[in-house]
């Protein structure tokens, strides 16, 4: 993976081209943590177009894997450039792509050929199976087009200059300086500047919110999807490990990656045990867990501690990083624990993100008042992961060159996962559909890798109950944020909130703080409307909260929210969030 930057329809032409040259190459500057080994750029000949490319080398770490691309042609040059992960891209050069020599073993490198051969279409885009973040263009007429993954695991935003020209990054801070307008290119759609319109091209029957899944869960074909999700997520010319919190997905993650490594193509080093990584306030319940599945699977496991104040110290670098002031109690130890396994020479990491908005992890899914509830609950939360938990996972190990792979949110498990029945997937404590295990939170997922005879987890951490990466790690943490929130938030301060932010001010001292140290960093008149917006119970969506009286206008994304459900949350102190109308707190 990497950081792009193009800029596209320029209208200076040769004129401005060592201007803009200049001024392209200082931007994309600020995108170089993902991308520290190498930097290119491509600029078209009549000076329209430039596409700058910081590169991480993961996949053909040689020159012939330097983008961006080009295919010279008599008519002129096809240029582009991916941020990506293909893992079906050998399939394709032996079938769509046969006979072609493409001068690169890159998985990047096919979507200029497939451009070539078939056009700019939505089974070109359909039949990459990956992640990627895209821009094509084609010196020949003009034409460009941008795309974006299914889910959004790779970061796309995109812009307009006051020229007209139109600018894609995969980090909005390069785009503040020169384009009029910014927002984020979203995920499973393309630009074609043919039509001048965004064209969704990811179009799976389970994304229709009115669609309800009728079929019951099959627990050998999940498993063995999830399997196949994880094991084409090890190819690798670089050092891969995984980030393992010791619950149940990033466990799963790293039990199938232990198991499975040798029927990877092209794995780093097969042979090799592989490395685990976790973090935590000490004595945190992630560290005590993750230990016991590490020491389960025999990998080589490293464990690193932090202080509330060392994660204080590290919001205002996180914020910048990440581009966001949600997402920011898991993504202080996330970004703190990349820093480390990037210092130990890793380039690529697993997690567990997904599996929550997938199957209804979430502890405030024990309140969804039907089947037909809990299943659009589920499509909402994964169609915004790439607001939350993917902009983290991809952002904050970014911020040191890491890149983040996350099986779960496969193409073809989706499409497994998100078909199942959701009564299936509905918790009952009440319940043990096994006559052994409650039917928590999950149950399917856990079913589905329960095997006593060759166990891929210990049964306490198989059904162990869900905890929230900011939660498991400490908490202290969360509990020590709002309480440094509150004491240098002000009165004066909370009481001017209004005036401070007359657009959706905050709702409480925390994200006072945090909306400050955003808008210190972006102050550019779209930053704020890419920030979700909205209230929250335990991570859920807003439309959730009238699933139950007691969370109206509630703010609080701890599980430790859901009192009745969580271990821990008898003594939690939720507070209902500061209620706004017409601008007056009341």
């Amino acid at each position: 993976m990497c950081g792009i930057l193009a800029a596209l329809g320029l209208a200076g032409g040769q004129a401005e081209a060592e201007k803009n040259r200049r001024d392209i190459l200082r931007l994309s500057h600020l995108l170089k943590h993902r991308g520290p080994d190498q930097r290119s750029i491509y600029q078209a000949p009549d000076g329209r177009a430039f596409i700058s490319f910081e590169r991480l080398m993961i996949v053909d770490p040689t020159d012939t894997g330097r983008q961006p691309f080009q295919i010279p042609t008599p008519e002129g040059n096809i240029a582009w450039a991916l941020n990506s992960e293909i893992y079906n891209h050998q399939q394709i050069r032996d079938t769509k792509l046969a006979g072609i020599d493409l001068h690169s073993r890159s998985d990047s490198a096919i979507v200029g050929y497939l451009y070539q051969k078939y056009g700019d279409t939505n089974e070109l885009w359909n039949s990459l199976d990956g992640i990627f973040a895209c821009v094509i263009w084609d010196e020949r007429t003009g034409y460009f087009c941008a795309a974006r993954d299914p889910i959004g695991i790779c970061s796309l935003y995109w812009g307009r200059g006051a020229d007209g020209s139109v600018w894609f990054a995969s980090e909005m801070k390069a785009l503040q300086s020169r384009c009029e307008s910014i927002d984020i290119f979203p995920p499973g759609h393309v630009y074609r500047s043919s039509t001048g319109k965004l064209e969704r091209w990811f179009n799976p029957n389970w994304i229709d919110l009115s669609y309800n899944p009728t079929q019951h869960v099959d627990l050998p074909v999940l498993k063995q999807t999830f399997i196949d999700a994880v094991v084409k997520r090890l190819m690798s010319d670089a050092p891969l490990a995984i980030l393992l919190s010791g619950g149940l997905d990033s466990s799963l993650v790293a039990s199938v990656a232990v198991r499975h490594i040798k029927e990877a193509n092209n794995a780093f080093d097969p042979d090799h045990k592989l490395h685990t990584y976790s973090i935590g306030i000490k004595g945190s319940p992630d560290l005590v867990a993750a230990r016991k599945v590490a020491d389960f699977l025999g990998t080589i496991h490293h464990e690193f501690t932090f202080t509330v104040e060392e994660g204080i110290d590290a919001l205002y670098d996180l914020i910048w990083h990440i581009e966001s002031y949600e997402q920011v109690r898991a993504a202080v130890p996330m970004y703190l624990l990349s820093q480390r396994i990037k210092a130990m020479g890793m380039k690529v990491v697993l997690s567990g993100e997904g599996a929550d908005e997938i199957f209804g992890g979430y502890l405030y899914f024990h309140k969804a008042p039907s089947p037909e509830e809990y299943h659009k609950e589920c499509v909402r939360l994964v169609t915004r992961l790439h607001q939350w938990d993917v902009l983290r996972a991809n952002k904050a190990p970014f911020a040191f060159g890491l890149e983040t792979r996350v099986p779960f949110l496969d193409k073809q498990f989706l499409q497994v996962a998100m078909n199942i029945n959701a009564a299936d997937k509905m918790p009952n404590l009440s319940e043990k559909p096994d006559g052994v295990h409650p039917k928590l939170e999950k149950y399917i997922l856990r079913k589905a890798f329960d095997d006593p005879e060759q166990p891929y987890l210990p049964d306490e951490v198989l059904f162990r109950q869900k905890e929230q990466f900011s939660d498991g790690v400490g908490y202290d943490w969360v509990d020590g944020l709002k309480e440094y929130a509150a004491k240098v938030v002000t009165d004066e301060m909370w009481d001017s909130r209004f005036e401070r932010f007359p657009e959706h001010p905050p709702r409480t001292r925390e994200y006072y703080l945090l909306r400050s140290i955003f808008e210190t960093h972006f102050p550019h008149k779209d930053a704020l409307k890419t920030v979700p917006q909205g209230l929250s119970i335990a991570c859920s969506t807003p439309e959730a909260l009238k699933w139950d009286p007691e969370w109206e206008n509630m703010h609080e994304i701890s599980g430790r929210a859901i009192k009745t459900v969580h271990e821990a949350g008898a003594d939690f102190k939720l507070e209902k969030a500061q209620e706004v109308a017409n601008g007056v707190a009341h």
